[in-house]
């Protein structure tokens, strides 16, 4: 009798899990946006930037794709950080997991990575920090956004120290070539 008892309740549990049951993960992420929507999305920002500041269109929108796994990251889709930015004192942000290349291999970091009101103020933001350098050297990124073409910008990020991926510039020069993202660049 026990035994038939405890099988009911077992089986009831069964019941009650299933009808109870959280989503699949694949029902609830976010539906994949296509690379050439992406790129129709913010080459106009990007190309209103390079006005505006002089950083090459092709340069931003292959930073803003290959940074934000095409919009698709997490610090993307919920943050509207496009470029892995992190954040500074007293600056909106969240603390995410990241991989960080030093000492000759890929390391899992956590760090604080600055939160925008929208993806728009991401590119601006972007494009300012390029065109100012950083604190302690406001000509950090010079070489970028002086560059007639982008092979000469995505080196300049590289040696800027922008990105710890040794291979940053050849990732971004890659995806402007197989995207033809230079005919968005006014230069």
């Amino acid at each position: 009798m026990i035994i038939l008892l405890g099988l009911g309740f077992w089986q009831t549990d069964i019941h009650w899990q299933q009808l109870h049951k959280e989503k699949p993960t694949e029902e609830v992420t976010q539906v994949p946006v296509s690379r050439e929507a992406f790129i129709e999305k913010i080459a106009p920002e990007a190309q209103k930037l390079e006005k505006q500041y002089g950083l090459l269109a092709s340069i931003s929108i292959a930073q803003a794709a290959l940074e934000s796994n095409w919009g698709q990251s997490e610090l993307s889709s919920k943050y509207n950080n496009f470029f892995g930015v992190k954040s500074s004192a007293e600056q909106p942000s969240v603390k995410l997991a990241t991989k960080e290349y030093e000492n000759n291999q890929w390391i899992t970091i956590n760090d604080s990575f600055r939160v925008y009101s929208s993806w728009q103020d991401s590119m601006a933001a972007h494009a300012q920090l390029l065109v100012n350098g950083t604190s302690d050297n406001p000509q950090r990124y010079a070489t970028v956004i002086q560059a007639k073409d982008y092979e000469t910008a995505a080196n300049g990020l590289v040696t800027g120290g922008y990105a710890t991926d040794p291979t940053y510039a050849d990732k971004i020069i890659h995806m402007i070539e197989t995207y033809h993202l230079d005919k968005y660049d006014d230069k």
